[in-house]
């Protein structure tokens, strides 16, 4: 039964659970227990969330192989600085149209709002060196990051028995919390219930706000910022590549909201792009991590719109810090549906907002997450390939061996034509 309910769309399964739980709380708004499905839902992620980061950002550390050749390098600026202004980008629209969230105990959290940046520092560099086991049971982020990063440069010492062990235990909580999310139509059903029940369905319009808020800024990103890094590189117009990599990458993203299952058609559209292997090879499955704009959007966004609910009034310097903890999380955001929403009690923390209600700003990203998941994925998947081919063409310009960007683009649609059309003539031949 379950190999069944998992073969219908996540997407699908999400919608039906909103609509459920619309119309049970429509008709039944009595039925309380219904909300526990909700509760239930918010405490698994709550507890599995701190040990999958934990085990993520030590996982890709001590994994991390240096001495990379080819256009490996631009690449990893690229990524990670894509990754930084995109959460500048979602800062500025944050301040220019806040969002203000249906949070039932946010009047408890308001008095522990941070009132400058020395305390929020000092709170920053207390915390973050906390006990690490009382930090994953407390689900102290910024000790659960600085332990990670400092654990994992450790084992990068080790052999690599030692961390393929690591690798396989970071799958597997993964597994556990992808297990959980499987669940998140149930758990939608309650939450949605609760709110409309609490708050009339006029608190559920305000999630419009933030999803067109979301959308917006990751929309303005991909095709004004990146294609402005692009045209930096490259000197050349950099719509052509932008619209082929949205077209060839982005929509199927898109639907299948997962960066993973995207890498085979990233890795076949760079070949017929023509780059170099020895690269790509490395970049796009790297770009499924280290490549997390859209993630570093999401998790921006939603944790000042927390703020913005919570009345905590968020100054440039403190902006700022946000951004450099968003971006450098967002790199170690999981590659599951919905794993970026994990990440957001880490950047939350910040600013003294305590894990309930960070738990609550998560639940209402998965409410929203039909789009904004799905947009979220289109936006990093299209970055990794865009990325990937702009470092080669920029090494290229460099050497004073420029690449015509059209031209390869124009190549590059023919050669995908042709190559799908070889696959029908060859399943024809076959049946």
């Amino acid at each position: 039964m379950f190999a069944k309910y998992k073969s219908v769309s996540l997407i699908l399964r999400i919608v039906i659970g909103l609509l459920v739980g619309s119309l049970l709380a429509w008709l039944v708004p009595s039925w309380s227990a219904i909300g526990i499905l909700g509760q239930l839902f918010v405490g698994a992620l709550k507890g599995i969330a701190p040990v999958m980061v934990f085990f993520l950002i030590m996982s890709a550390v001590s994994g991390y192989q240096s001495g990379s050749t080819n256009h490996f390098g631009t690449v990893i600026v690229l990524y990670l600085s894509a990754t930084l202004l995109s959460a500048f980008a979602a800062v500025g629209a944050s301040y220019l149209f806040p969002v203000h969230l249906v949070l039932p105990k946010a009047a408890h959290v308001a008095a522990a709002a941070p009132k400058s940046l020395g305390k929020v520092l000092s709170d920053l560099l207390t915390n973050a060196v906390g006990n690490p086991l009382a930090a994953i049971v407390n689900a102290n982020y910024l000790s659960i990051l600085f332990w990670s990063l400092m654990i994992g440069f450790a084992l990068r010492l080790t052999s690599k028995q030692t961390r393929a062990v690591i690798k396989e235990l970071s799958g597997a909580i993964t597994g556990v919390a992808q297990t959980i999310i499987e669940f998140a139509p149930f758990g939608i059903a309650g939450l949605i219930y609760t709110t409309i029940s609490e708050t009339g369905f006029a608190g559920v319009a305000r999630y419009g706000q933030l999803v067109l808020l979301l959308v917006g800024t990751m929309a303005f990103v991909y095709l004004v910022v990146y294609p402005l890094m692009t045209f930096l590189l490259t000197r050349q117009n950099p719509y052509p590549l932008t619209l082929w990599t949205l077209k060839r990458s982005g929509i199927p993203a898109f639907f299948t909201r997962s960066s993973a299952v995207n890498i085979p058609i990233n890795l076949q559209a760079c070949a017929d792009l023509g780059l170099n292997k020895a690269s790509y090879s490395v970049s796009i499955p790297l770009g499924g991590s280290a490549n997390s704009g859209g993630a570093a959007i999401t998790v921006s966004v939603m944790t000042l719109a927390a703020c913005s609910t919570l009345g905590i009034q968020v100054s440039f310097p403190l902006a700022f810090l946000l951004c450099v903890l968003t971006a450098l999380a967002a790199t170690g955001a999981s590659g599951i549906a919905g794993g970026s929403l994990l990440i957001i009690p880490m950047a939350a923390s910040l600013f003294g907002i305590s894990n309930d209600i960070a738990m609550q700003v998560v639940g209402i990203g998965f409410i929203i997450g039909v789009i904004q998941d799905s947009v979220e994925t289109a936006v990093n998947s299209a970055s990794d390939l865009l990325f990937t081919a702009t470092a080669e063409y920029a090494d290229a310009r460099k050497k004073g061996h420029p690449v015509d960007i059209k031209a390869a683009v124009h190549a590059a649609e023919h050669q995908g034509d042709a190559a799908r059309a070889a696959m029908g003539d060859a399943a024809v031949q076959e049946n």
